[in-house]
């Protein structure tokens, strides 16, 4: 296992969970792991396949990556294909004929090929060693990306009883989890479920006031940087496209309402480093293995916080640092209510509903916006301070609301609990509302106390209590507000509160998007541009060749020999023997070391 680790992929070592896995599978385990981007779970289910007898199924939804996919595993040197719609009928006949004969280690399908009749013959015809499901939150109606092609891979175990499953996600709650694995029924799994921090991943929240002005200036601090900008509309990814693209700036459009061959084109361009920044609607990203995203932009409010963290969680898959920017404004709001609102179905309207309110919280709160993230996913962030966001940094203003929040948590009480947000913040404000009236809350002791301030601001305190745990929501259509028993001492003023100053645009948190240590940056660069040209070359993104990490890594320990460029983290002995020899090369001439001689 660890030599063909070496060999193959030219790590030294697993990273948090990889080997527990690796090993799992080949004792014939089942396994269900929730991993962030960037953790590495392609290598859990590679490293078996190439060292089991027979051919991995990978069941993926990412058509338009699998070719991508297919390219870095055979540039490690291992026996790999895809098959699907975008294939002539006589390769598709090839590559069915080699996954029968066993001459592939992973093959590559999507589910909907998976249901059917004649691909579940060639199954029963073909040396299956494992099964693999990748974004298997996709199967949970309670996820934020529920598809019901994927419904058909519940049958996996009974078809493949011999054989062991492998589902990986890098976005579960605790329900999504147990919902996913009752519906795949897997043996006995191992279940993983690894940190959801990723600690190289700056946070911030701004408050959006002029989104073009803004978004070019944080573009700004971005400079020849990779990065993707999501915003809510079509409209909206064409408008902001066309607007970088007049500042000179490098920037394509992606969003469904574009043309197959226009979307697929902007896409690779991006992969490929042939663009700097996508403009997207969420529509884009699922998969995207390119490792060195720098920056992600939502110019709009996400819809939920697994989206978020999902599409955040594209930048920095490579482990170096990478900023996450969210412009914010209460005006946001409306705008994805609209939408929600013509959902017909009750519970789903519901979901949506609860899904928008955490986003605000975490969007409008004065929390550490990592503890609110890994909050969500049922996980504690040990620190008090995270050092890598916006409010652990120290540019938020924060302002005293002890009295404020007594005012709110005492509407609470002297209602019993029973009532909504709204209705809280109606009788604060002092609201002539005809159900407020009829209930007589108008003769509470907290009706109008807080007249002299604007619903938007008693509104971003809720939000703050619940985001501070000092109240919780209850779930459904009609959630009420009640008290949690750190509220009581904030109610007897033996505790203090603060916030967010709202609405102050305050200085940001600087962007970490520079990797830290001692390198060669004038090499870094001539490796850079050869690898482009090699990427070029053989037709693939240049992170196949080789990633930044791997390349300032070679600027660092300025290797002399095949040898030493081994000792180079991702250099195996297949990408040693196909680019190392014009690599050293390089490295000889900026140097001014010659070959060592035998």
């Amino acid at each position: 296992m660890r030599s063909t680790l070496h060999k193959v992929f030219g790590f030294s070592g697993f990273r948090p969970n990889q080997e527990e896995i690796v090993r799992a599978i080949l004792d014939g385990r089942d396994v269900f792991a929730v991993m962030p981007t960037g953790g590495g779970k392609s290598l859990c289910y590679q490293l078996p396949a190439v060292i089991l007898e027979g051919t991995a199924l990978i069941l993926s939804p990412l058509i338009a990556l699998m070719k991508d996919q297919v390219d870095g595993a055979r540039a490690n040197g291992i026996r790999a294909a895809y098959l699907n719609s975008t294939l002539p009928p006589f390769e598709q006949s090839e590559i069915a004929g080699q996954f029968r004969n066993g001459h592939l280690d992973l093959l590559y399908v999507a589910p909907e090929r998976f249901a059917q009749e004649g691909f579940r013959q060639l199954l029963g015809e073909s040396p299956v060693s494992l099964a693999v499901i990748d974004e298997a939150h996709c199967m949970s109606e309670w996820g934020h990306d529920f598809r019901p092609d994927y419904l058909t891979l519940s049958s996996i175990s009974e078809l493949l009883p011999d054989v062991p499953i492998a589902a990986f996600t890098a976005t579960a709650t605790h329900r999504v989890q147990a919902d996913t694995l009752g519906k795949l029924g897997l043996r006995c799994p191992l279940v993983i479920r690894a940190s959801f921090d990723r600690p190289n991943l700056t946070y911030e929240v701004l408050f959006k006031e002029n989104g073009r002005q803004q978004l070019l200036e944080l573009l700004g601090r971005h400079c020849g940087q990779a990065g993707i900008i999501y915003r809510t509309s079509r409209k909206s990814v064409n408008e902001t496209a066309k607007m970088l693209q007049k500042k000179g700036i490098r920037a394509l459009p992606y969003h469904a309402g574009l043309p197959d061959d226009e979307r697929r084109r902007n896409q690779e361009a991006f992969i490929r480093d042939e663009t700097d920044i996508i403009v997207a609607t969420i529509a884009f990203g699922m998969g995207i293995d390119k490792p060195n995203i720098r920056f992600v932009i939502h110019a709009d409010l996400p819809k939920s916080i697994e989206g978020y963290y999902q599409e955040t969680g594209r930048a920095g898959r490579d482990g170096e640092p990478a900023h996450c920017t969210l412009l914010f404004s209460q005006g946001d709001i409306p705008k994805v209510r609209f939408f929600i609102d013509t959902i017909i179905d009750e519970q789903e309207r519901g979901k949506a509903l609860d899904a928008l309110s955490k986003v605000v919280t975490f969007a409008s709160s004065s929390v550490c916006r990592r503890k609110i993230l890994l909050d969500h996913f049922g996980e504690s962030y040990p620190k008090e301070n995270c050092a890598s966001c916006d409010i652990c940094l120290g540019t938020k203003e924060m302002v005293d609301c002890t009295r404020e929040a007594q005012m709110i948590l005492s509407a609470i009480a002297r209602t019993d609990q029973r009532f909504g947000a709204t209705h809280i913040i109606d009788i604060v404000t002092g609201s002539r509302n005809r159900k407020l009236l009829e209930l007589g809350h108008d003769r509470l002791k907290t009706y109008g106390v807080g007249k002299n301030k604007s619903k938007k601001f008693w509104r971003q305190l809720l939000d703050e209590l619940l985001a501070q745990k000092l109240v919780v929501k209850a779930e459904g259509l009609y959630p009420t507000i009640y008290l949690l028993e750190k509220a009581l001492p904030l109610l007897k003023s033996e505790s203090e509160m603060e916030m967010q100053k709202p609405e102050e645009r305050s200085s940001r948190a600087e962007p970490k998007t520079e990797p830290a240590g001692d390198y060669d940056a004038p090499l870094f660069e001539k490796l850079r541009t050869l690898r482009k040209c090699l990427a070029l070359e053989h037709s693939m993104p240049p992170y196949i060749v080789f990633s930044d990490r791997a390349l300032r890594e070679m600027a660092t320990l300025l290797p002399r020999d095949e040898a030493a460029m081994l000792e180079v983290s991702g250099v195996g002995e297949v990408k040693l023997e196909r680019y190392g020899k014009q690599f050293l090369e390089i490295i000889r001439e900026h140097t001014g070391n010659p070959e060592p001689q035998d």
